[in-house]
C-alpha cells in the first residue's frame, strides 16, 4: 500500500486532480496578466453600459455630453471676456 494505506490508483487519481487544479490556478493567473485582453473587455463594458441594445447612445450619456459641452462653451466664452 501507498502514503496513508492509499492504492497506487488513489494515489494517481489524487496526482490528476491536483494537476488540474494547478492548471485551472496557471490559467486564471494568464487571464489575470493578459492586460490586451483586460483592456478590450472593459472597452467592451464600457460600451455596453453607454448603448442601448440597439446601438444607440443612452439618454443619460448623451446629457452628459451635452452638459459637458455646455460647461465647456461657458469656460470659453467666460475667458475669451475676462481677457479683454
Amino acid at each position: 500500500m501507498g502514503e496513508a494505506g492509499k492504492t497506487p490508483e488513489e494515489l494517481e487519481a489524487e496526482i490528476a486532480q491536483q494537476r488540474e487544479r494547478l492548471a485551472e490556478t496557471v490559467d486564471a493567473l494568464t487571464d489575470k496578466l493578459d492586460v490586451k485582453a483586460q483592456a478590450r473587455h472593459k472597452v467592451a463594458d464600457l460600451k455596453d453600459a453607454a448603448t442601448t441594445d440597439d446601438g444607440t447612445p443612452r439618454a443619460e450619456v448623451l446629457a452628459a455630453a451635452g452638459s459637458l459641452l455646455a460647461m465647456a462653451v461657458v469656460l470659453v466664452v467666460w475667458r475669451l471676456r475676462r481677457d479683454h
